[in-house]
Order: structure tokens, then C-alpha cells, then sequence
């Protein structure tokens, strides 16, 4: 074992034992960004190329800053994205998100369909419905300032038109016209501001977090901003707690102008996001 793998067995102990939910991977994780190497590639860093920055980003991740801050970068999906303080780290689960929403959009009988992200937060799920949908038109909206110069500079050089406002009133020119509308909103119940986890409470927006005394005052506006925007047999998709899931289905309502009002579960199994259809005439 060379000096570097040494570390690390080190450095995941320390962050297991300040309760890092995957110490392991975010131990290599960090190795591999101070040394300029991939996380497979840490056995050939020379002992003599230890690089000590190494335990000032395992001291930054110890306090529970979260890996991608430190790295100044996410993955998601097939997209690397910047990302930083002020905007909101994508997370794995809005991946099976963004799946069922490419394969709903590859399958409407449309040429070039007309997509909104609402609260795109860094532009994760519009980048990744522009990169995956080739002929679309994707249109991006973020209400925080801070959020918004990280999502400019992901998007930049894209096909993706980022807008500054706010969900609930956004894009009225686009009235009747989209094909699909996806948002990852915040969601969280005020009242559970104790459990969220110090990453996400200490570290994200607290505008992309908390919404309401039930967690679904925004999803309650985007429900009317989607009527409004798509076209009749366009669908919205909202990502959603997994607490939540008995819900949010019954905000997509047949009385408000919806069919097909569902929730679907995520790769753990939890319900993870509702999707409905606007009902033609």
C-alpha cells in the first residue's frame, strides 16, 4: 500500500466517525481531486507527490461540507456541473426523475418538443433533457440570484435558455405551448428543519429547501403554473419527499383539469416523484 491509500483508509475513518453517510467513496473522492488523478488511479501517486491540502479538504468534509462544495463540481447523470455555495447540489435520486421524463418526451408524436425546468437550481435536469433530447427547446427558471450564476455558467455554451424568475408566475409567453414540465422543487416541511441532514441544512439554499408548514406550497404553485403552460396532453413531472408520496397526486386533480394522476418510486424504492397529464378538451 503506498502512502496515498494509507491516508485514505485514515481519512475514512475520521469521516465515518463524524457520521459522512459514504466515507469511503468521498475519502477517494477528495484523494483523487487534490492529486489530479481518478479514484481508480490512486495506487500510482508516488509517495513522494502526497500532496497535504489532502487533510485540510478531509477536515472541510469532517465539519460536514459537502463533497461538491469542496470539489467544486457534480455529477449527474452523463453532465459534470459546477457548483458551489448558494445553489443546490443535484442529487442521485433526481436522476430516475429526469429518466422517466426523457423517455415521456421521446415518446410524444412531436418534432422538436417544448420543455420547462422550474427551479433549476444549478440546470441539472434542464441540461440533461437538452443533452439526452437533441431536438428540444429547453427552458430554464430560477428565482435566487446565487443559484443563477451557477446555473449561467453550466448552461453557457448550451441550447438551454435560462430565465430569472419565479416559478409561479414564469414564462406567460409560453402559455398553452409546453410539451413537458419538470421541476425539482423545494419540498421540505418547515417543521422538519431539526432532521435535515448538515449538508443540505447548513449548505443549500434554504429557498431550495423549505416550502410551508406541509412541505408543498411550492408544488401547489407549480401545479398551477403547469395548467397553465402546457398544452392539452402535455405532462408535468415533480420530484417530491418520500414522505409525500400519498399527497402530491391529489394536488394533480381531475377537478383542476388532470388525468392520469400518478407516483412513481425511485431506486430505493420510495416514492420519489408524481407525474399527470393535462386533459384535452
Amino acid at each position: 500500500m503506498n502512502l496515498l491509500l494509507a491516508e485514505v483508509a485514515q481519512a475514512t475513518q475520521r469521516l465515518a466517525d463524524a457520521g459522512v453517510p459514504s466515507p469511503r467513496f468521498d475519502a477517494e473522492e477528495l484523494a483523487a481531486y487534490v492529486h489530479g488523478v481518478k479514484r481508480g488511479e490512486l495506487h500510482t501517486v508516488p509517495d513522494s507527490d502526497f500532496d497535504a491540502r489532502y487533510w485540510e479538504a478531509i477536515a472541510r468534509r469532517e465539519a460536514r461540507e459537502p463533497l461538491q462544495h469542496i470539489t467544486g463540481r457534480a455529477f449527474f447523470r452523463y453532465l459534470e456541473l459546477q457548483v458551489g455555495p448558494g445553489v443546490f447540489v443535484p442529487r442521485p435520486e433526481t436522476e430516475t426523475v429526469v429518466g422517466w421524463a426523457i423517455d415521456a418526451v421521446r415518446a410524444m408524436d412531436v418534432a422538436e418538443p417544448l420543455i420547462v425546468d422550474l427551479c433549476t437550481g444549478s440546470g441539472a435536469i434542464a441540461l440533461a433533457l437538452a443533452q439526452e433530447v437533441p431536438r428540444s427547446r429547453v427552458h430554464a427558471v430560477e428565482l435566487d440570484e446565487k443559484a443563477l450564476k451557477w446555473a449561467r455558467l453550466n448552461v453557457e455554451g448550451t441550447r438551454v435558455v435560462l430565465h430569472h424568475g419565479d416559478a409561479l408566475t414564469a414564462l406567460p409567453e409560453l402559455n398553452g405551448q409546453v410539451d413537458l414540465l419538470v421541476s425539482n422543487p423545494p419540498y421540505i416541511p418547515l417543521t422538519e428543519w431539526e432532521y435535515v441532514a448538515p449538508e443540505a441544512r447548513d449548505h443549500d439554499p434554504q429557498l431550495a429547501l423549505f416550502s410551508g408548514e406541509d412541505g408543498l406550497d411550492t408544488i401547489r404553485g407549480i401545479e398551477r403554473t403547469a395548467r397553465r403552460l402546457l398544452r392539452p396532453g402535455g405532462v408535468v413531472v415533480v420530484e417530491h419527499a418520500d414522505t409525500q408520496g400519498g399527497q402530491v397526486p391529489w394536488i394533480f386533480n381531475e377537478e383542476a383539469g388532470w388525468v392520469d394522476a400518478a407516483d412513481h418510486r425511485d431506486l430505493n424504492n420510495r416514492p420519489r416523484f408524481t407525474t399527470a397529464r393535462r386533459a384535452t378538451p
